[in-house]
């Protein structure tokens, strides 16, 4: 399929006519044909007008129709074939075998929400039956499920260019929810963009859907998004990215006439707590595949490994030496964009060069571009707590190692982290007194807490959490990934004394459905 430089505004392909600008290929370090053009505020009206003229037939599909279009997309993303995967490696600098993976990811969480479509318990299906003869006062006929919120933004991702882009969760879970879609593609990889933009868009057409179930908006610069979360069509916004960018974002939304969510996935520093009996036993395997995950894709992951606390001792020291061993046998990695590159390198400047911070081990020096060397430090725990700068993310693979004394220095070290999307503890069965001791610090932090491994992969799956407290997201109630990711874009409406026929088929007398719901409190499964 060729790459035309254009965006898709509903069944239309269009070439911005705002700045010019071309995708940029980090790895060959030049500009890529072909030229796109940003779109402008009436590029953005248009897609956001389609999308709400769209709404109310879109959220009347059924589950099975719905379903059908999300495996729809999937099968479109496939016949893609090569050219998506070369696409996209141009543009980022990550292998083949990443991306691959990454596109089986995509499509696979797209035929996942099918899967949740259909079992319908998303729909949250409750029935109380009216109670005429109770005293004082009778209770009316009280049915209530959740509806589709409305139009969603999404806004692409530069590190996942598929499974966080253009048809990734956030697209999936709108669109499984009920809720048409405006994507924002993002600047770094456009044709990747446009590629699986034209499969949605055909999927659209093939389901027979009103073409304004999906857009896609191309542009440079800030004036296409806060014209998005502007638009009164759209009711929320789901971004992964930057601190500076999501918290943007919700300010504008916040200010709105009439406010909307923003479902912004952040920064995140994700602790690793090394405890003493895993250290002991495991040091030198634990270091090493530390190493590894630390460098995996460049440590372009918002899970990616930014600290590592543990108290000090022997034990501590094999770790460091096998993680040091590791690291300086590392290959030079090419980051996504030449702003990633250029922050990592001012990040690991600073910790460099700051008098609280002992670098540890380097990977392989760079040869400049957007090429970039694992870097691993030390401090210890007081001058961790003293200085809030040596909190703050760096996102690639750069890590810090922070020393206690004991387990309570080790417990205050922790109670001043900010929100995180994950934490990760290293332990062997004689450390569980010590994992309960944490485990409340770490529920009150993390949104996924994991026993050994490392967080790096995120499953999608029915349990899955890829969220946490402020400012891991702007909402810590949420998931980005998994099955709940649909519950952002969903609210409950009560039905209170419906004559049957007026009422949604998800609540009607028999369940036509054939769903999960609750009926005067007990939990009823479909035959």
């Amino acid at each position: 399929m060729e790459i035309t430089g254009s965006m898709l505004i509903g069944a239309v392909s269009t070439q911005g006519k705002s700045e010019e600008f071309r995708a940029f290929s980090p790895a060959l370090n030049v500009e890529i044909d072909p030229v796109f053009g940003s779109g402008g505020v009436g590029d953005v009206d248009r897609a956001c007008r389609l999308a709400a003229a769209a709404f109310p037939i879109y959220r009347a599909t059924t589950p099975h129709q719905r379903a059908h279009f999300l495996e729809t997309i999937a099968r479109r993303i496939e016949e893609l074939g090569d050219s998506l995967i070369e696409r996209a490696a141009l543009e980022t600098a990550l292998p083949t075998a990443r991306l691959e993976g990454e596109r089986g990811r995509t499509t696979g969480q797209l035929r996942h929400f099918a899967r949740v479509v259909r079992m319908g318990h998303w729909l949250g299906a409750t029935l109380d039956s009216p109670l005429p003869d109770r005293t004082p006062l009778p209770r009316p006929d009280l049915r209530k499920c959740h509806v589709a919120l409305g139009p969603v933004a999404v806004f692409g991702a530069s590190n996942f260019p598929l499974a966080f882009s253009v048809a990734g969760g956030d697209t999936a879970a709108a669109l499984a929810a009920g809720c048409p879609v405006v994507v924002k593609a993002h600047g770094a990889h456009p044709g990747t963009s446009e590629l699986v933009g034209r499969a949605v868009q055909a999927a659209v057409a093939e389901c027979g859907l009103p073409e304004g179930t999906f857009s896609l908006i191309q542009g440079v610069g800030n004036a296409v998004g806060e014209a998005l979360v502007d638009h009164q069509a759209i009711r929320a916004v789901g971004f992964t990215g930057s601190r500076a960018g999501g918290l943007a974002l919700s300010r504008r939304a916040a200010a709105r006439d009439v406010p909307i969510p923003v479902y912004a996935e952040m920064s995140s520093i994700n602790p690793v707590v090394l405890l003493p009996r895993a250290l002991s036993a495991h040091a030198e395997s634990i270091g090493q595949a530390f190493a590894d995950s630390l460098t995996l894709g460049v440590g372009q992951f918002c899970t990616n490994l930014g600290i590592v606390i543990a108290i000090e001792g022997p034990e501590l020291d094999q770790f460091v030496d096998a993680t040091a061993q590791s690291l300086r046998n590392k290959v030079v990695g090419v980051m996504l964009t030449p702003g990633i590159a250029a922050a990592y390198a001012a990040g690991v400047k600073l910790l460099a060069e700051h008098e609280r911070v002992e670098t540890i081990a380097m990977g392989q020096a760079t040869s400049g571009g957007c090429d970039a060397s694992a870097h691993f430090f030390a401090t210890d725990a007081a001058s961790f707590l003293g200085h809030a700068e040596l909190r703050d993310e760096v996102f690639g693979p750069s890590s810090m190692l922070v020393r206690c004394q004991d387990i309570d220095e080790m417990e205050d070290l922790l109670g001043c982290l900010e929100g995180q999307l994950t934490a990760t503890l290293q332990m062997d069965s004689g450390d569980v007194p010590l994992a309960r001791r944490l485990l409340p610090l770490l529920e009150d932090k993390v949104g996924r807490i994991l026993v050994n491994g490392f967080p790096t992969g995120v499953e999608v799956s029915h349990a899955m959490v890829h969220g946490g407290p402020f400012p891991a997201t702007t909402d810590s109630g949420s998931t980005s990934v998994g099955s709940a990711a649909i519950d952002r874009f969903l609210r409950p409406v009560c039905y209170q004394n419906f004559a049957v026929d007026l009422l949604p088929a998800a609540l009607s007398d028999v369940n036509v459905l054939a769903i999960p719901r609750v009926v005067d409190g007990k939990v009823m499964l479909p035959n």
